[in-house]
């Protein structure tokens, strides 16, 4: 099997297994669900670790607005009242307005926090240096952990406007938002290989060869972007491992240099009392008991 080292840009993505037989439309396909899918899985990860802190989100015309404003507009949180965590509710007031500050109570937050944690875990980046594929039905049990955990803490299920249950039924507004600058639509998105772009049509062996046991960087980004920039031949940890190197060694040359100069302090010529030893017939004497 083939293994793509997915990066974008200078970052690891995952690690993708394939065949050289695959054609790279069904390759780019699945890479791009594989990458969007992940990203889906952080956003709804951070906004589950808001969800345990400060509870369901606000109605957008509330959001922001001191309480003195929301009841000056006699606006009200209808769905606040219907999505209760179980156990009940603690609050904790969102400073940025944006949710209701009916919390999870400790057991709860705690359910949503270690699901948040192994979610993650999943997809993360770190499963490369574990070498360690991550397929979409990878992606698919992350976002069902992710799911199941907000069913039990919010049986009553949340709000039709809260972002985690708009990503969970992929009905999310990414729209102006930084997090749609990294998604990559799949008709949008290239692979480059070794600085060139693996065209769709194609097989991906018409690229890589016809050895199975490969292992190549395939970077993902966006068509028309032009080829994505070469990495540097020594990464920033290589660099300081060789400073340091260099420094020990410069180092060592100093101290055998200062140690030459004041080498010939051991040698003959150098004693001042060998004239004296050599005149009167002791030098090398020695003065064991018989």
């Amino acid at each position: 099997m083939v293994v793509l080292h997915v990066k974008k840009g200078e970052e690891s993505q995952f690690l993708y297994e394939t065949t050289v037989a695959a054609p790279l439309d069904d390759v780019i396909r699945e890479v791009t669900a594989i990458y969007n899918g992940r990203l889906k899985v952080e956003r709804i990860c951070a906004e589950m670790e808001e969800l345990a802190d400060h509870g369901v989100t606000l109605p957008g015309n509330m959001q922001g607005l001191t309480d003195e404003q929301i009841e000056e507009l006699k606006l009200k949180d209808e769905w606040g009242e219907k999505c209760v965590p179980s156990g009940g509710a603690v609050f904790n007031q969102d400073e940025i307005g944006r949710r209701n500050g009916q919390a999870p109570n400790d057991k709860m937050k705690e359910v949503l926090k270690k699901t948040v944690g192994e979610a993650k875990a999943l997809i993360s980046r770190k499963q490369v240096q574990a070498n360690v594929q991550v397929t979409q039905q990878l992606v698919k049990d992350a976002l069902d952990q992710l799911r199941g955990a907000t069913m039990i803490v919010y049986p009553m299920g949340l709000p039709p406007h809260d972002p985690i249950r708009m990503e969970l039924e992929n009905k999310e507004e990414l729209e102006g938002t930084q997090a749609s600058l990294q998604v990559i639509p799949e008709e949008q998105a290239s692979l480059w290989f070794s600085g060139k772009e693996m065209h769709r049509g194609k097989n991906l062996r018409d690229y890589v060869g016809k050895n199975e046991k490969t292992k190549i960087v395939a970077k993902i980004q966006k068509r028309g972007q032009g080829p994505p920039g070469r990495e540097p031949v020594f990464s920033e940890e290589d660099k300081k491992q060789m400073m340091l190197h260099a420094y020990r060694k410069q180092e060592e040359m100093k101290k055998l240099a200062e140690d030459n100069e004041d080498a010939y302090m051991n040698s003959d010529w150098a004693d001042t009392g060998k004239l004296k030893q050599d005149l009167h017939g002791i030098r090398n004497v020695s003065w064991r008991p018989r």
